[in-house]
This record gives C-alpha cells, sequence and structure tokens, in this order.
C-alpha cells in the first residue's frame, strides 16, 4: 500500500480524499510547518512515502539537483481549483495508482503526466 506526505501547501481536502481512499498520509501541518523542500523530500524518502505537493520546484529539485524519491505527484491545476484538483486525483487514483511509486507525475484538469525517477 502507498504511503503520502502531503506539503503544506496541499488543502486539507486532498489529504482527506487519500485517507477515504485507505492510504497513509502525513500531512505536514500536522506535523513541521517549517520544513523546507530538502528537509521535506528527506522524510519522504527516509519513510518511502509518495510526496504531494502544489510545489512545481520539486521538478527542479528532482531532475536537475539529481534527487532521489519514492515518487512525487504534482498537482497542477489552473486556478488552483479544488474541484477540478478531487476530480483529476481520483481519476489517477483509478487508473494509474500502479504507476505513481518511483515516478514524477504530474496532474493537471486536463490531463495525466508520469516520468520515471532515478532508481532510489
Amino acid at each position: 500500500m502507498l504511503k503520502f506526505l502531503a506539503d503544506v501547501n496541499v488543502e486539507k481536502d486532498i489529504v482527506e480524499l487519500l485517507r477515504a481512499f485507505g492510504f497513509d498520509v502525513l500531512w505536514i501541518p500536522d506535523y513541521n510547518c517549517r520544513m523546507n523542500d530538502e528537509e521535506l523530500l528527506n522524510l519522504a524518502n527516509k519513510e518511502d512515502r509518495i510526496l504531494v505537493t502544489n510545489d512545481k520546484d520539486f521538478g527542479e529539485i528532482i531532475f536537475l539537483q539529481k534527487k532521489v524519491s519514492a515518487g512525487i505527484i504534482l498537482i497542477r491545476v489552473k486556478g488552483q481549483n479544488i474541484g477540478k484538483k478531487i476530480r483529476s486525483l481520483k481519476k489517477l487514483l483509478k487508473y494509474y495508482v500502479d504507476r505513481i511509486s518511483g515516478n514524477f507525475v504530474v496532474i493537471s484538469d486536463k490531463r495525466i503526466r508520469i516520468r520515471p525517477l532515478e532508481p532510489k
């Protein structure tokens, strides 16, 4: 079963949806809101959790700085519409749940992109 680490910028509705699907989710506002991106990624790696974020800086951290990760879901929905985010995440969990781990997943209101990460 996948485990997730939800960034401070991830809405509570997203966390609740993941939990409703039966996933173990650590939400940063319940843990430590002062963590920087590197600390967040280190915690995700240490606990083998998929990072869920709205922060596109993680693309640079992962691909340019060659940081390893168990997986990342980057939510990129225009206007930050929570309804669209929920629909897109449900689609990911329904059709692509087996492709989340070990990948950099970008979900938007129009499509889902999945890119392999460097192995840990």
